[in-house]
């Protein structure tokens, strides 16, 4: 029988709009869990950060991975939140740094964890329990960005179900290794360094001299069509042609790729015929959660996204 999973997007401690979103899924709670009678769903990761539940989306996310109604992949934001509490051995400190920026970053996280500091170690042992990627076969997962080179290497090197040891974690904090590259890639998508020291703000205040782009897409190859961002950022983008060799690609007779990460905005459409973003910036006060209804499609069709309201004040 074949399986039909809806792919919700990143949450960021608003598990209220998360409850909203699987009831409007036809999701019923059973004991601790929600589930659905012939559906799954998938988490693209980023549970954490930013907004006011903070426990309580981890608790939901969690047992329903648990009794076995969804899977779930790491985020970004599960990934500094690990390293943030990992002794860095050979450094000193933390192999991410405790600055003022990651700890404005992660300040809904860390208050919630001080409010429960017998929690903190359990909930950091799941994140780590959370793959890089899904391959089911006909359908894959990834917050950010499907790097098929990086994957093969994680997969020869270490493991192929894309579970994160010791060895791949502390490997993937160091800017020197090319596991850090991956990772990078994995869970924050490509980037590359705009040209004559050019830098912009990005949403949340941060001063950048690199910007994501569109990986995937081949007629990407100047600066301004490559630009993956904040409408309001691209007028700040030079129009310059760049070197193709930027591009990952993937291409459009691959299986369906679902992704997080990008603080789309407007109206859900697809970014490809075949790849759906279901980040749709749920974190801002006007935000949305967005999930895609999957049943088996080859390619994706934007009449299947569904969206709720951010309920959270």
């Amino acid at each position: 029988m074949a399986q039909h999973y809806d792919i919700i997007g990143d949450i960021h401690g608003c598990n209220n709009t998360l409850i909203s979103m699987l009831e409007a899924l036809g999701y019923a709670k059973k004991s601790d869990y929600y589930q659905h009678p012939n559906r799954k769903v998938i988490f693209v990761g980023d549970f954490i950060d930013r907004g006011p539940l903070q426990l309580e989306t981890i608790r939901t996310v969690r047992a329903m991975v648990a009794a076995n109604q969804a899977h779930a992949v790491m985020g970004n934001h599960e990934f500094n939140a690990i390293a943030y509490i990992t002794p860095d051995k050979v450094e000193g400190g933390y192999l991410r740094a405790h600055t003022s920026r990651n700890r404005r970053n992660h300040r809904a996280f860390l208050q919630a964890m001080e409010q429960h500091p017998e929690q903190y170690e359990d909930v950091i042992n799941w994140f780590k329990t959370l793959p890089l990627w899904l391959d089911l076969g006909n359908l894959r997962i990834v917050h950010a960005c499907w790097d098929q080179l990086g994957i093969d290497q994680i997969s020869e090197t270490y493991s192929a179900d894309g579970l994160m040891d010791e060895a791949l974690f502390i490997a993937s904090n160091d800017p020197s290794k090319w596991e850090f590259h991956v990772v990078e890639n994995l869970l924050k998508g490509k980037t590359i360094k705009l040209l004559n020291n050019h830098t912009f703000t990005d949403p949340n205040g941060i001063t950048r001299d690199n910007m994501r782009i569109r990986w995937w897409d081949n007629k990407a190859t100047t600066y301004k069509s490559a630009f993956m961002g904040a409408a309001r950022d691209i007028e700040h983008i030079n129009d310059t042609a760049i070197d193709t060799e930027h591009l990952i690609i993937y291409e459009e007779d691959e299986v369906p790729l679902l992704i997080g990460h990008y603080w789309m905005q407007d109206e859900p459409a697809l970014l490809a015929p075949n790849i759906a973003c279901v980040d749709y910036s749920i974190a801002k006060r006007n935000g949305k959660l967005c999930a895609y209804r999957w049943d088996g499609e080859s390619k994706l069709d934007s009449a299947k996204f569904i969206c709720v309201p951010r309920l959270e004040s």
